[in-house]
């Protein structure tokens, strides 16, 4: 028995314009109205969640900046919050800009709400980058950006891809934190030991929810270990290879309702399950 589905939203939930379908909202009510929790799981940060809220029928609870951070929409409760301490992205920073010149930083802090993003970010971000303007981000010194812990540690380079830079980090050899990456063009530092996953397990033992009980979906690296611990990981049809590889089946593509079509199954009792099994649309 399902009793919570978590969904990211970027190339999951949402369609490429960035939209809910009129059929997955009404997949979704209908969830809702089976009892089922729906709970948005995403490297948005709250402000990212509510502009597609209303769309989405999203009044209750919300995992953003990747799990680090656990709010009620409609209350603005904090469940949770993990943070990136001030030491280790100091770390981080000194040894990856020795390394690899050029990379840039920014920190998300204060549940979100403020974006302390090095001088020169600006310049390269874009608005759905993190649904921010870039002349909204400032021109921030490094030593203002490390000066507090983060709930999310932005790591960019220009000319470098999310998995190259990824390479470089690793190469560093550096411990206590998590990195991602989501499909946008920057890694994400988290505290250490967080992930979607984590995330998930924080909220679902508030709600006395069995991960068994757990329907998830996702098709980005950062939503791998989500789709790996739920009991019932679905990657989308245009998922990348982390997410389907975690995943348990694959559905249709976002672009197609996936999502919807899963959930229309599992409500109409046609979603029986083995975690052996793989559903390819």
């Amino acid at each position: 028995m399902i009793r919570l589905i978590a969904t990211d939203l970027d190339g999951t939930l949402l369609r490429p314009d960035l939209t809910v379908s009129v059929r997955t909202r009404a997949a979704l009510d209908a969830a809702r109205a089976a009892g089922i929790h729906v709970v948005p799981v995403t490297a948005r940060q709250p402000r990212g969640v509510r502009r597609i809220a209303e769309a989405a029928g999203f009044h209750e609870y919300a995992l953003c900046g990747n799990g680090a951070h656990g709010v009620h929409l409609t209350t603005g409760e904090t469940l949770f919050e993990a943070h990136v301490p001030e030491a280790v992205q100091r770390a981080v920073a000194e040894a990856l800009a020795a390394r690899v010149p050029g990379v840039l930083f920014v920190s998300v802090r204060e549940g979100g709400e403020v974006f302390v993003a090095q001088d020169g970010y600006a310049a390269i971000a874009h608005f759905e980058d993190h649904k921010r303007e870039p002349g909204e981000m400032g021109t921030f010194t490094l030593e203002d950006v490390l000066a507090r812990p983060s709930l999310k540690f932005i790591v960019r380079h220009a000319a470098l891809t999310p998995r190259e830079l990824l390479a470089e980090l690793r190469a560093l050899n550096l411990g206590g934190f998590a990195v991602t990456h989501s499909g946008a063009p920057f890694l994400e530092v988290l505290a250490e030991g967080v992930s979607k996953a984590w995330g998930l397990e924080q909220l679902c033992a508030r709600l006395n929810v069995a991960r068994e009980e757990v329907l998830a979906f996702g098709d980005a690296p950062n939503d791998a270990e989500m789709l790996a611990w739920a009991g019932r990981g679905v990657a989308m049809g245009n998922a990348e290879s982390e997410a389907r590889e975690a995943a348990d089946e694959v559905t249709l593509t976002n672009a197609e309702d996936g999502v919807a079509a899963v959930i229309e199954k599992l409500l109409a009792g046609q979603g029986t399950f083995s975690r052996t099994e793989s559903s390819l649309p």
